[in-house]
């Protein structure tokens, strides 16, 4: 196995030795033009291939309506030059949300969600003189939910390894299935509303333990959201047909977790005997049966941040509560990088790819190499897009990214995130996240 170290690369020659030691297949090429290709998005278009990941920014009122800051965080996003900007996870239900700054679209703040939006797609049109794709995430965060501040987890199933990071004895309660019955209901009211706020697509969250996540793994849950593929699938597959029933003029799809790195019977995507491996058959299977509901793009992720996030977000430093990886950063970045192709090559609809950010500026060589490669369609960043929103325009206008403004897989902006406090990059934008620039 290999071990964790810190980015210390000089140059691309020091870089790709590494990957090569490591026997890692890290796609490559110094041809960028690639990544300024447009991409059909059903009947939407991204400009280019740069995708902005859906990172909160807990900076809402007290009632989820976004506050400065997060009309701020999508204003740089799309001066930025990114094609298609996932805006971050906003809750279905005041129960649903994993913390009281998390945005929840509701009748009383519709409007300030549709100003986000024209706001944003305005200042692309601005700095950059393209039209962008819009995507909000809807969510409920199940075992993560924290709306008033204090962990109020409410979980599909019992796991052994993450029930006692919230000290939840043996006969804690289960969600029934007539609350999950309702769900549908409420992921398309909140559809119908994103319509109206002028959003081009929803995508009903089914990634990193929320609850859908948690769903999928849900093979110990009797009834009717457990046991067989039909059943831990039903609320993700349901939920999406009720929103392209009920909203139409919105386009449906979800980021969703392929490999949970969880052991089986408590993970997705897992090798039932060995869950340090993936096994995507039920994800691909998943995914197409998502295509077929009309999704023209899939986002897709691994891991679990509150739990394994090095799976996800390969780092440099950990936050505090993290688990010591036991693998070179590479190795995660290879390891989604290899996810990803395998969901692409199943599919015929664009997938959007993660996991970039820890190569620093060395992003836009292996974002190229994967798109000509056939590995993804569009390369997303989350920590990277907070650190560096105008990464895309740098790597379009100028062929590169600036050393001195990338993201450094410090963790910092996770521990703000634990702390409950508003998001975002301490080093990159600490006049307002807090510490002195490197």
């Amino acid at each position: 196995m290999s071990e964790h170290e810190k980015f210390n690369f000089k140059n691309a020659e020091e870089l790709r030795e590494k990957a090569a030691s490591l026997d890692l297949d890290l796609p490559w090429s110094e041809e960028l033009s690639v990544l300024a290709q447009p991409v059909r998005i059903g009947a939407k278009e991204s400009p280019n291939r740069f995708a902005v990941q859906p990172m909160e920014g807990f900076d809402a009122d007290s009632s989820g309506t976004p506050g400065e800051l997060s009309f701020r965080r999508y204003r740089r996003y799309a001066e930025g030059g990114a094609g298609l900007i996932w805006c971050e996870a906003t809750a279905i239900l005041p129960e649903a949300r994993s913390n009281p700054a998390q945005f929840w679209l509701h009748e009383r703040n519709v409007d300030v969600f549709a100003k986000l939006a024209g706001d944003t797609r305005q200042a692309a049109r601005r700095v950059c003189g393209h039209e962008v794709v819009l995507i909000l995430q809807l969510t409920h965060s199940g075992r993560y939910s924290k709306p008033e501040g204090k962990p109020t987890p409410l979980i599909a199933h019992r796991n052994p390894l993450l029930d006692p990071r919230h000290n939840l004895p043996e006969d804690y309660p289960l969600l029934t299935d007539e609350y999950l019955d309702r769900l549908p209901e409420a992921f398309a009211n909140s559809a119908k509303l994103a319509a109206r706020a002028g959003f081009d697509g929803v995508d009903v969250k089914a990634c990193h333990r929320y609850l859908l996540s948690e769903l999928l793994a849900s093979f110990e849950r009797k009834g009717k959201y457990g046991g067989a593929s039909e059943n831990r699938t039903r609320l993700l597959r349901e939920s999406l047909l009720r929103i392209k029933q009920e909203a139409p003029s919105v386009f449906v799809t979800t980021r969703m977790n392929v490999y949970d790195a969880l052991p089986y019977p408590y993970g997705w995507g897992v090798d039932k005997n060995d869950g340090n491996q993936m096994d995507l058959t039920e994800p691909v299977k998943l995914a197409r049966e998502i295509k077929k509901l009309g999704a023209p793009v899939i986002n897709m992720s691994v891991g679990n941040p509150y739990y394994n996030p090095h799976y996800n977000r390969p780092y440099d430093t950990p936050a505090s509560d993290a688990i010591p990886p036991g693998e070179h950063p590479l190795v995660g970045v290879a390891r989604m990088i290899d996810a990803a192709r395998e969901l692409q090559r199943a599919l015929a609809i664009p997938v959007i790819g993660s996991g970039y950010g820890w190569l620093r500026q060395f992003l836009p060589q292996v974002a190229a190499g994967v798109i000509s490669s056939g590995g993804a369609a569009l390369i997303g960043q989350g920590r990277g897009a907070f650190a560096y929103p105008d990464s895309p325009r740098d790597i379009l206008e100028k062929g590169a990214m600036e050393a001195k403004k990338v993201c450094l897989a410090c963790s910092a902006c996770t521990r703000l995130m634990r702390e409950g406090k508003s998001t975002g990059c301490v080093i990159r934008d600490s006049k307002l996240y807090g510490v002195k620039s490197n």
